[in-house]
């Protein structure tokens, strides 16, 4: 084993379906996109499927395509499945600006490398979700649905402070050990997670080797507050394609008003999908509540599709 491979052993005890999953890694690729190396991992669909369908999941911010390594290979059974680093993120490069243009051909050039054909279904969380709401105003045509996971959109004239305060990033730091860095590895926002396991996982995938030390693997400049001068509320509404909104019942980030004024964006066919006992990082305290709700999702809609 390796030292790289030493340092990414989980060492928390967790459940057989969490090892299953992580022993089944994801392809790891890269695309160019606009001069900036995008990363991704791919998952192929389990041998003798017929006509797979295809997912592509977007992480949160500050996060990276790890962060549903115990997740994508649910799905495998009937799908191709990836998950990206978007720009300044992961293991992708990081940009002189960002904006969610560039990004959203970021997704295009994912979509298109991993194989992922015409009709994709997108899964975006939290940031991730705004960044699925840009790709879907202007390529709807290219997918089978749109799912936004406890993505924080605010409604027309909420005051900006808020906003501004709804994700702080913080400045990046430097440990003199890779084990240190997983000890003070935070969830942002802050929340409980029983499941040590996941945490851990994810914590030793966030961090790179740098002079002088390690740290975290994301710009702090990609997360800057000028992506609330977007107007994402627009770009879903222009959505042209099926859709859901995933609410954590016990969001930090998300209200009961929020979830319902992002949902009737999405049109009066578009569920709502509330996972009750789930806190905003819900892929990590819920997974399997999220794998059950998504999995019944995508079934549903591809029986509608058969009539």
């Amino acid at each position: 084993m390796t030292d790289e491979e030493q340092r990414l052993q989980v060492t928390a005890p967790a459940p057989d379906w969490f090892n299953w999953a992580i022993g089944q890694q994801g392809l790891s690729q890269r695309v160019e996109s606009d001069g900036c190396s995008i990363h991704y991992l791919l998952w192929q669909p389990d041998e003798g499927v017929e006509d797979p369908g295809s997912i592509l999941f977007l992480h949160g911010g500050g996060a990276h395509a790890h962060w549903w390594s115990h997740i994508a290979p649910f799905f495998r059974s009937g799908y191709r499945v990836a998950a990206m680093d978007l720009s300044g993120m992961g293991d992708s490069c990081g940009r002189d600006e960002y904006n969610a243009t560039l990004r959203m051909e970021e997704i295009r050039a994912v979509i298109k490398d991993a194989g992922l054909g015409p009709k994709t279904h997108l899964v975006g969380h939290s940031f991730g979700g705004f960044m699925s709401m840009r790709y879907a105003a202007e390529y709807s045509e290219s997918l089978a649905g749109l799912i936004v996971a406890d993505s924080p959109l605010y409604p027309p004239g909420t005051d900006d402070d808020r906003r501004r305060r709804a994700n702080p990033m913080g400045a990046i730091r430097l440990y003199p050990t890779f084990e240190e860095a997983v000890a003070r590895f935070r969830l942002r926002p802050r929340q409980p997670c029983d499941n040590d396991f996941i945490v851990e996982y994810i914590a030793r995938h966030s961090i790179k080797e740098v002079e002088g030390g390690f740290t975290w693997k994301f710009d702090t400049n990609a997360m800057a507050g000028k992506r609330f001068a977007e107007p994402f509320h627009e770009h879903l509404a222009a959505a042209n394609c099926r859709a859901a909104m995933f609410r954590a019942g016990k969001s930090a980030l998300v209200t009961d008003e929020m979830a319902r004024y992002t949902n009737q964006l999405m049109g009066p066919k578009a569920p709502l999908v509330v996972i009750p006992d789930a806190h905003h990082h819900l892929i990590l305290d819920q997974p399997l509540a999220f794998v059950a709700a998504l999995a019944t999702l995508l079934e549903t809609w591809k029986r509608e599709d058969q009539h």
